[in-house]
């Protein structure tokens, strides 16, 4: 049996939250096809491109993939998991950070089409919507998180 050689991998991105006025967080999901072809609910997530920060890549990311703006809160947890991509035949040990973000308000702009549909859902619905359950723990994490502060991350512009 031959063996892959192992590289790591970086991404990140973010569990953007509105408190509406029904008293609910809501939480901005995205929609993509699994290597089976099926539709899974996940969070938005990318990775880092050129010299971002983790916290720079987040927003970007989320913004590509949702076409919604965030503001950066604190860092919700990292997930690692190993996959073997085959077409390189490389193992990868990928990290992904995914933060508390809050919705900045503004209407979406454009986005990418890696995502095929965007939904923002009640906290407790995502719990149950998204495949993954280490995204459903951050997303638990997220629904009773009070935030600090939004901290100040250079912005990157929309292209």
């Amino acid at each position: 049996m031959s063996t892959y050689p192992t590289a790591h991998a970086t991404s990140a991105g973010g569990v953007v939250c509105d408190d509406r006025p029904d008293g609910r967080r809501w939480v901005l999901l995205i929609a993509r096809r699994n290597a089976a072809g099926r539709a899974q609910w996940t969070l938005p997530k990318g990775g880092l491109e050129g010299d971002e920060t983790n916290e720079q890549a987040a927003l970007r990311e989320v913004r590509e993939e949702t076409g919604h703006s965030a503001i950066l809160g604190h860092l919700l947890g990292t997930i690692d998991y190993w996959f073997v991509w085959r077409p390189d035949r490389i193992r990868y040990h990928k990290f992904v950070h995914y933060y508390f973000m809050w919705w900045d308000g503004l209407p979406p702009g454009d986005r990418d089409d890696e995502a095929e549909h965007v939904e923002w859902v009640p906290a407790e619905i995502a719990l149950v919507r998204l495949a993954h359950r280490n995204e459903r723990s951050l997303v638990d994490q997220a629904r009773h998180a009070v935030p600090a502060l939004p901290q100040p991350v250079p912005s990157v512009p929309r292209g």
